[in-house]
Parts: C-alpha cells; structure tokens; sequence
C-alpha cells in the first residue's frame, strides 16, 4: 500500500520504506544522509489525483457545467474523471473534519436533512426578488382562475357534467401554474448552488424552451396516475355497479384503494427527480423519468421521508394563513350564506375573493421551500452518486478544482 502525503497531517513523521531506510532523504542512522528517490520530490499537497487531465464536455450536450449526465464508469470509491481533489486545509490540531466549500446555498457535499431545508429557505431569502416575483405571479393567477371557476360552477342549475368539467380545468390550471413556477425556481435554486444571481428574465430565457417537454411530462405523470388508480379500483366499482353485497364491496373498495394509494405513492416518489433533471441536465421526457428512477434507487425511503416533512411544514404554514382568511371571509359573506350554500347557490363572491387572497399568500411563501426541497434533494443524490460536488466546485470557480470549461456561460 502506498502512502498519500497529501492526506497526513504537517509536522506528523513519515512511515519509513520497506528497507527501513526513511522518507525524504532524511539521515540515516549513523548521520549518514540517504538517497533521495524521485517520488520524494512530490510537494507534500499532492494527491493521488494530481495527475488526471482536466475532464472535458461531451460534444452537442447543452447542459451547463456540472448538471450534464457523468462520465460512465463507477464512481463511488474511485478516483473521480473530474479533475484533482483540493489540497487538505493546514492542520490545526485534532481531528475536526474540513469544512466543505460552501459558494452558494448549501456546502458541496452530501446533505444532511437540516441542510437540505437550510438551503430551501436560504435561496428565498437571498434571492428573494426573483423567487417572489415568480410565486406571486403565478399564485394570484392561479388563485384568480380558481375563483372564477368557482364562481361560475356555483348555480344549482348547472349540470353535473359542466361541474365537474369546471372542477377539473381548476386543477388542471393550478397544476400547469405549479410546474411553471417549479421550473422557474429549480434555475434560481440551480444558480443559488453556485452562488451566481439570476433576475427573473434570465430564468424564463432557460425555462421557456423547456416548457413543452415539461408539460408532456407532466401530463405522462398523470396519465400513469390515472391508468394505475383505474385499474386497482377497476373491481371495486365493478362490484358497486353490479349490486354487489356490502361487505363484498367495502372490502373491494377498500383493498383497492389502499393498493392505488401505494401505487401513486412509489411511483411519484421514484419520478418526483424527473422534472430537475429534465430542466438542469436538458433531458428529455422519457430520459428524465430514466434518470430520476436511477438517482432515487436504494433511496427512495430517505427522499419520501424529507418529501413528507417538507410537505408537513408547508401544510403547517399555509393552514396559519389560511386560518385568519377564512374567519373573515365567513363574516364578511355572511355565516348562514355560507354554511348554507344550497339557500344562496354556494359561497357568497366575497367569501370566495378572500379564500383566494388567502390561497395565494399561502402560494406564495410555500412553493419556493418545496421547489427548492426537490431540486436539493436531486443535487443530494448526484452529489452521493457521481460526486457532482466536484463539478460544481469547478464551475464555481472555487480554487484547487481546475478551471471550469470555456463554454459554461454566465
């Protein structure tokens, strides 16, 4: 086994070599000076690593640096393609471990569950122009569709089908919103990594060409949703349709409801890092849900834990703002019209106006933390798995990691 200078603590002895003579031309015993081998003239910072020639980009591949799909080859536990490792900070007694280079929102290392919220909120607190500018926008459009459509489908004289036609273009606008502003943030989260601002005009000039393969993952998310819950509750409603006996139904109901829920469940986990990948790496549709597959694979209890606890605190948040929102709306429609929709023909406008105020604050302070949960959660796996940490130190211009390559734009 051969020793690494470039790790052992200044001033600490050098194991001697195998014929007992000691590193480094140091005297031998006697205070006869050894012989110096080649290998000694190595400075005492250098790695075994040294020596690896820059990586390059792979041609036509539009990913800015340190977002593109890695090199082939193993990577955990071999010496990374990327380039040299830093020197080891100078020792300053005991056996603390180095502080990772932190250019931005989060230090360039694995993520602990803490950082990985730290770094959620930090990028809406620094970068608070844009991410407001984003989650507003979108929030009160959003939530002014949401109550129009309620405001229109709220006669006791529409149909059925026109209700539920209305239900379903409300949540189909509130989801295409969702994925515009999750987009527009996960470039403002990807630039925050590196510490480089981004203006608004900037993140739509990277997302706009990436809308439509958004959407189409998007909607190919839903359709697998839609196909899965279809076909586990297929016997259930099969046995409600035929008069079934009611046992015999609530256990078909009830069994194929668990069974889509933990359908639903594992397969939006095991996507949930496709949309990052298809923004930041420029994958395609089918080649994003690949890649997310792949990153959360022996994961995936670790990414639906943090998801889940992100979505609580969100949760947590939105229901205190809820809360004064809904209190003055049922005074301001009128109680009785209210918890009496059927004598008014639902909700009174004003208590529709102040729910979506409500919703659109809520909106507001909540997208950027699960956004920005989700994009840190895909730089977490690639950091583990591909040692992107290396690829991001370079592009951030952060010294011992070589120069990022020419064409990594601002």
């Amino acid at each position: 086994m051969t020793d690494n200078p470039g790790w052992a603590p200044p001033g600490s002895p050098e194991p001697p070599r195998e014929d007992g003579r000691p590193q480094g031309g140091a005297s031998a015993p006697g205070g006869v000076p050894g012989p110096s081998a080649p290998q000694d003239a190595r400075p005492a910072d250098a790695g075994p690593q040294d020596t690896a020639p820059p990586a390059q980009d792979a041609p036509g591949q539009g990913a800015a640096p340190g977002w593109g799909t890695p090199p082939p080859g193993p990577h955990p536990g071999a010496p990374y393609p990327g380039g040299p490792y830093p020197p080891p900070p100078p020792f300053a007694g005991g056996w603390a471990v180095p502080l990772a280079p932190k250019p931005g929102v989060i230090p360039l290392r694995p993520l602990g569950v803490g950082e990985i919220l730290d770094g959620a909120v930090s990028t809406a607190r620094r970068y608070w122009r844009t991410v407001l500018g984003i989650s507003l926008t979108l929030a009160v459009l959003s939530s002014a569709s949401s109550v129009l459509i309620q405001w229109g489908t709220r006669s006791d004289t529409l149909s059925p089908a026109a209700d539920a036609a209305g239900t379903a273009v409300d949540y189909l606008v509130l989801l295409l919103a969702g994925q515009v502003a999750t987009a527009l943030l996960t470039v403002v989260v990807g630039r925050g990594i590196l510490g480089r601002p981004v203006s608004l005009r900037e993140a739509w000039a990277d997302v706009r060409p990436r809308l439509l393969p958004l959407l189409g993952l998007v909607l190919l998310l839903l359709v697998m949703v839609v196909a899965v819950g279809g076909v586990l509750l297929a016997p259930g409603i099969a046995a409600a349709a035929s008069h079934a006996d009611p046992a015999v139904l609530g256990v078909g109901l009830g069994l194929g409801l668990l069974a889509a829920t933990a359908c639903i469940v594992w397969l939006w986990i095991r996507f949930s890092l496709a949309a990052p990948a298809l923004m930041l790496e420029k994958q395609g549709v089918f080649a994003s849900l690949s890649r997310s597959a792949r990153l959360v694979r022996g994961s995936w209890w670790r990414i639906f834990g943090i998801t889940l606890l992100g979505l609580v605190v969100s949760w947590v948040i939105s229901t205190m703002i809820l809360l004064p929102f809904t209190v003055v709306g049922l005074f301001a429609g009128g109680i009785d019209a209210v918890l009496n929709p059927q004598a008014d023909s639902g909700p009174p406008l004003l208590t529709l106006v102040m729910l979506g105020i409500g919703s659109a604050v809520a909106t507001t302070l909540t997208l950027p933390f699960t956004s920005g949960i989700n994009v840190l959660l895909y730089v977490d796996q690639r950091i583990r798995r591909e040692a992107l940490d290396i690829e991001l130190a370079r592009a951030a211009g952060l010294p011992g990691f070589g120069e990022a390559p020419a064409a990594a734009g601002a």
